[in-house]
């Protein structure tokens, strides 16, 4: 047998109550400070900042995007980084400060270093955080190993799983 692991072995299996506890938790971590609005990093982070700003009350809500990913499952990898949508100028975002950033998991860190330089005192929070990028990150709630594949509640399906001896 094989050493090398597919993704689905070293999982961790998001559901959405979890994503929602974990969500939470991460605005317990974020109160206190009043922030001038939350921004969510497409696609992961939409969630988890919605999540965060109906806990803190925050009503001005934006996103940023950008592309890193290219592939699935074990042909996934981090292509060049490019910036698909900033948020709108009537955010005036300036240096960041003041501003929230939200991301479902920061896993090299490439892209919310790339966020970094463009808003260098916005606050950067995830939930997830894998040790690379953890440095990038301000406010986490979880760590998991770098070499986990966290499967998210958007990402799945509900289906029969078949046991792994025997039958049924």
């Amino acid at each position: 047998m094989s050493s090398e692991r597919l993704p689905h072995e070293k999982g961790f299996h998001v559901s959405w109550d979890q994503l929602h506890r974990d969500a939470r938790a991460l605005a317990w971590r974020l109160d206190g400070t009043e922030w001038r609005a939350v921004v969510a990093v497409t696609r992961g982070g939409l969630v988890p900042a919605m999540i965060v700003a109906r806990e803190l009350d925050i009503r001005t809500i934006d996103t940023i995007s950008i592309r890193s990913y290219k592939g699935v499952g074990s042909e996934a990898g981090q292509g060049q980084l490019e910036v698909l949508k900033r948020p709108d100028d009537a955010l005036m975002m300036g240096d960041g400060e003041g501003i929230l950033v939200v991301d479902d998991l920061v896993d090299s860190g490439r892209t919310l270093e790339l966020i970094r330089q463009m808003y260098p005192k916005a606050h950067l929070a995830t939930v997830y955080a894998k040790p690379k990028g953890k440095p990038m990150v301000s406010t986490w709630v979880t760590e998991v190993s770098q070499d986990t594949w966290i499967f998210f509640p958007w990402d799945m399906a509900l289906q029969y799983v078949q046991p792994f001896r025997g039958e049924d």
